[in-house]
């Protein structure tokens, strides 16, 4: 029997009086990874923030049975919430493990002793991160930045990880690794919703998908489903998503 990670009713979302995401509901099991695909402009950046309670928000939000609209994002990530955002927002002046540091700052708070094998572990997943862990992260490329984001989140332990936008502006064949990465974070027990305008490449690593449309899920289903529906064919995998370096 599959545990309900995260579970969403009518969340609705309003920048004034537009509204940019109307009562939308989602579901992450234990172990799966679920996605969000959808046009720019649907609404999907604003449903990760509000998850992570940076938005204000009407409508529930369910996390391991318990209601959590009210806590701070401090506090959801203590959970084990995280979030990596689009721009990825690294501290561009510090190194590779500093920056890998800050992502475990509430668990040095806790005096956490477990903290220099996840730097291992981070390492192990990627070799690249290593190599340059005393480097600046404003001198990275854009696929190493964007493996920091990752090793950064992870040091904080996630149970769920959320990934907005993870290929954007990256070359196709770093790509492929990052999403190869993803679907290896599964495996290691992390829960993923992964915000996604390259549909293609979303569902293929997906177990679950949302389709997000003008602030409203408009189509849900197994991603093995989605895939080969003609409305999403039509609409998503015709199109080449993202921009190479």
């Amino acid at each position: 029997m599959t545990t309900t990670l995260l579970e969403v009713r009518d969340l609705s979302v309003a920048y004034g009086k537009v509204e940019a995401v109307h009562r939308a509901a989602l579901r992450v099991e234990e172990g799966r990874i679920v996605t969000v695909i959808g046009p720019n402009g649907a609404g999907k950046t604003t449903l990760l923030a509000a998850l992570m309670g940076l938005l204000a928000m009407r409508g529930s939000i369910s996390y391991l049975g318990k209601e959590m609209t009210q806590l701070e994002p401090e506090q959801r990530v203590s959970r084990g919430l995280c979030l990596v955002p689009e721009r990825r927002e690294l501290f561009a002046a510090m190194t590779v493990e500093d920056n890998l540091v800050l992502g475990a700052f509430h668990r040095y708070r806790k005096r956490d002793k477990s903290i220099a094998g996840d730097f291992e572990q981070v390492y192990q997943l990627f070799p690249r991160l290593k190599e340059r862990r005393m480097q600046l992260a404003g001198t990275l490329s854009g696929g190493e930045r964007q493996m920091l984001a990752l090793g950064r989140a992870l040091m904080s332990r996630p149970r769920l990880l959320m990934l907005d936008e993870p290929s954007l502006g990256l070359a196709p064949l770093i790509v492929r690794d990052i999403f190869r990465i993803i679907a290896g974070l599964r495996e290691t027990g992390v829960s993923i919703l992964l915000v996604e305008q390259n549909a293609r490449a979303a569902l293929q690593v997906a177990d679950y998908a949302y389709v997000l449309e003008t602030g409203e899920v408009v189509l849900e289903g197994p991603a093995d489903e989605l895939i080969s529906n003609p409305r999403v064919i039509e609409s998503y995998l015709g199109l080449v998503s993202g921009k190479a370096e």
